[in-house]
């Protein structure tokens, strides 16, 4: 089994180690702000280790929408990366552990749709986009 690497950034690694700890019972929102979000267990593309990640929650009909907005950062975050190398994923939301792949939404339309139900989700997501030039990148996650 690959080695479990943590995040260096220190509120991240707390938050998934609670959320994990607890079974999904705790830690389960982004820092103060009450919103949901969901931890992503994937693969670094160079390291082949293990990386977990909390993203906002997302659902649309049963379609986790995971947004790779870094804040509205000119480079797209590390995870997209991964993701694009390694599609097979498990998400965690709260108790329920889903094993599943994720797939880069290129369709317009469908892009539209997710990126709509993002930022009505959590509204940052619009502002993040403003701040940068490149499209923020969403992703679709099916559980299998």
């Amino acid at each position: 089994m690959a080695e479990y690497i943590p995040t260096p950034t220190e509120w991240v690694r707390k938050q998934v180690e609670l959320y994990e700890s607890s079974g999904g019972k705790e830690g389960t929102t982004l820092r103060d702000s009450g919103l949901p979000v969901v931890l992503v267990t994937h693969t670094g593309r160079k390291t082949g280790a293990v990386r977990k990640t909390p993203l906002m929650r997302v659902n649309v009909d049963g379609t986790y929408v995971l947004v790779a907005s870094q804040g509205g950062a000119p480079k797209h975050p590390v995870w997209y990366h991964n993701f694009l190398e390694h599609p097979q994923v498990t998400v965690r939301d709260g108790e329920t552990v889903m094993e599943g792949e994720v797939r880069l939404v290129e369709d317009p339309d469908e892009r539209e749709r997710l990126w709509t139900a993002a930022v009505q989700a959590f509204p940052p997501y619009g502002e993040y986009q403003q701040r940068t030039e490149r499209v923020i990148p969403v992703f679709a996650f099916e559980a299998k």
